[in-house]
């Protein structure tokens, strides 16, 4: 894969088998945006009990759970050639074609599951797996045909969890839980590992997963991922 094509966000569809989030290969597999979108929202939502006694004037909040997380942001499909597409070579896809990989990726109901692909969505620092919710498409270009040829789409996913991750949430800091810690100033690579895994070893793959070069000038503010223990 050409260097620049690391950089952009990309979105690919995983498998769920135990409980473990797998990513699948190939490029039938991984959708490519033309451009990085401009921003991303994350939305989390705590909920809480307020359920008041008959006569109650005011009440506790009493936590009652953590709702999935929510990741929206907007791509541009192009199909008039100004925006070259990851692995187009010189024959540029039409935006019915670029709909029709996004939607067997992240629509397509799998199998015998009759459900959506959980799907990650990889760039930068941030990777979240989840599940489309929604799709909001604005077309703003056509040919004489009425056929589009520009595509402003705005996706909105909701986070996945598997059941056996959901058992284990009782124990915040299990180590089999994914964890995203903003490394502070005297921090080291090293110690978070211990802190989470109790393990400082694990540095070297945690440092893999963010694709940190130098583990040792990580900045202040840096917010790292602490995948699962497999």
């Amino acid at each position: 894969m050409p260097e620049g094509d690391r950089k952009k966000l990309s979105i690919t569809r995983c498998n769920v088998d135990d409980g473990i989030i797998s990513v699948q290969e190939g490029d039938e597999n991984r959708f490519d945006v033309m451009l990085n979108p401009t921003d991303y929202s994350q939305e989390r939502y705590i909920e809480y009990d307020q359920t008041k006694a008959m006569g109650q004037l005011g009440s506790d909040q009493k936590f009652s759970a953590i709702k999935p997380e929510k990741l929206s942001f907007k791509i541009l499909l192009d199909g008039t050639g100004a925006v070259q597409y990851p692995g187009a070579g010189s024959s540029p896809p039409s935006v019915k074609d670029l709909f029709q990989k996004l939607h067997k990726i992240t629509y397509e109901y799998i199998g015998d599951k009759h459900e959506p692909s959980v799907v990650q969505v990889l760039w930068g620092e941030l990777v979240f797996y989840g599940r489309l919710s929604s799709q909001k498409s604005e077309n703003i270009l056509f040919n004489s045909e009425g056929e589009s040829l520009r595509s402003w789409t705005t996706l909105f996913f909701e986070s996945f969890i598997s059941k056996e991750e959901e058992a284990k949430t009782a124990n915040k800091s299990s180590p089999d839980l994914s964890h995203a810690v903003t490394f502070m100033d005297g921090d080291t690579l090293p110690l978070l590992c211990y802190r989470i895994y109790k393990d400082a070893s694990y540095y070297a793959k945690v440092a893999r997963a963010n694709n940190i070069i130098n583990f040792r000038r990580i900045k202040p503010g840096t917010r790292i991922w602490f995948p699962p223990l497999r």
